[in-house]
């Protein structure tokens, strides 16, 4: 019997984010203790917010963090690639309609 479920080891791909990149917080993100001068358990970014990408770091050699810095706030806020989506890469159409445009189905 496994006691702990075994997570993928996110840093074995590409970052899915780039510094300058422009995303959007899918989620509120609370201070868990580890954001300097704030509550445990203040907001620090709300679900909606806009702001770029600052800096890529890991975290137990196993997870992508990006910094992200919240312009409208002045803040920079360690995040987790699935509570981030991108806002550069939103206007790049999918591939199965450029294939659609093309005439090819794959």
């Amino acid at each position: 019997m496994r006691l702990a479920r075994e997570q993928e080891v996110e840093i074995r791909r590409p970052p899915q984010f780039r510094p300058g990149e422009r995303v959007r917080a899918t989620r509120h993100i609370k201070n868990d203790g580890t954001y300097p001068g704030r509550e445990i358990g203040e907001n620090l970014v709300r679900k909606g917010e806009e702001g770029y990408v600052r800096d890529i770091g890991t975290f137990l050699q196993q997870f992508f963090i990006y910094a992200v810095e919240w312009i409208d706030r002045g803040t920079v806020v360690g995040m987790r690639a699935r509570e981030l989506m991108s806002l550069d890469k939103a206007d790049l159409p999918c591939r199965a309609e450029e294939n659609a445009k093309q005439g090819t189905a794959r």
